[in-house]
């Protein structure tokens, strides 16, 4: 069996560094993918992809990526579930990251300084 996905796209906020009771660094976040062809109305929809990232690929995305920061995600699809308070069944679905690329090339704050000219 395979379960195995890529993705690229923007991160639609700034990632969030979270540590679990155990001590691991984890980020969940949102990807926004454009799909490959337009719609009735001619425009390209885009998918918004939750994404969990893991100890130090967690740390560094948090470290280097902000809100739009284009980055590519190898990992595979999960499915969970929960009850919430109402009793009600939760499902949710995800991509657990496996590997992550930055495709900006440069920082956020350092292509920022750039553009302002101060570097």
């Amino acid at each position: 069996m395979i379960n195995q996905v890529t993705l690229v796209g923007r991160l639609v906020r700034d990632p969030e560094l979270k540590i679990t009771q155990e001590g691991i660094a984890v980020a969940n976040v949102t990807l926004a993918v454009n799909r490959n062809f337009k719609n009735s109305n001619g425009m390209i929809d885009t998918d918004f992809i939750q994404c969990t990232l893991w100890k130090k690929m967690a740390e560094n995305t948090v470290q280097y990526c902000r809100k739009g920061s284009v980055i590519g995600i190898v990992g595979r699809i999960q499915t969970r579930n929960y009850t919430n308070s109402e009793g009600r069944k939760i499902y949710v679905t995800e991509v657990i990251a496996d590997s992550v690329r930055f495709l900006d090339g440069k920082p956020v704050e350092e292509r920022e300084l750039v553009a302002q000219g101060k570097t």
